[in-house]
């Protein structure tokens, strides 16, 4: 047992794993973009999917998020800044040639149908 993926000082059976297998919804835009790390790290691509909101899905095919989680090992999750509907993070990982790169995101999100939704970024 270990504390969660997503930087979360409780368990992983606590904090997102629960997420990932929609047994409980994120509450806010920054606990779904912290599942959705989560699930970039156990290569939960269906979840990725579900996630993301239906006007921007088709930009996201399942196989290219799949192998983007598993061509890579996810290291650690920064967050810089929330809002209602954005986050701003750094997510670091080791890329195939385990060279240290990190992932800088500003997310919007959209809350729709009692749900949230991760909708597009703006990548740096």
């Amino acid at each position: 047992m270990k504390n969660c993926y997503c930087g979360a000082k409780i368990l992983f059976e606590r904090c997102c794993e629960p997420k990932i297998n929609r047994n409980v919804k994120a509450a806010t835009a920054e606990e779904l973009m912290r599942s959705r790390y989560s699930a970039y790290c156990i290569q939960a691509a269906d979840y990725l999917v579900a996630t993301t909101h239906l006007s921007t899905r088709k930009f996201h095919k399942k196989s290219d998020i799949l192998d983007w989680s598993k061509s890579n090992i996810w290291v650690n999750l920064e967050v810089i800044s929330t809002s209602e509907d954005k986050v701003e993070f750094k997510a670091y990982y080791l890329d195939e040639s385990l060279k240290a790169q990190i992932h800088y995101e500003k997310s919007t999100f959209t809350f729709d149908n009692g749900s949230w939704f991760y909708v597009d970024g703006i990548f740096n």
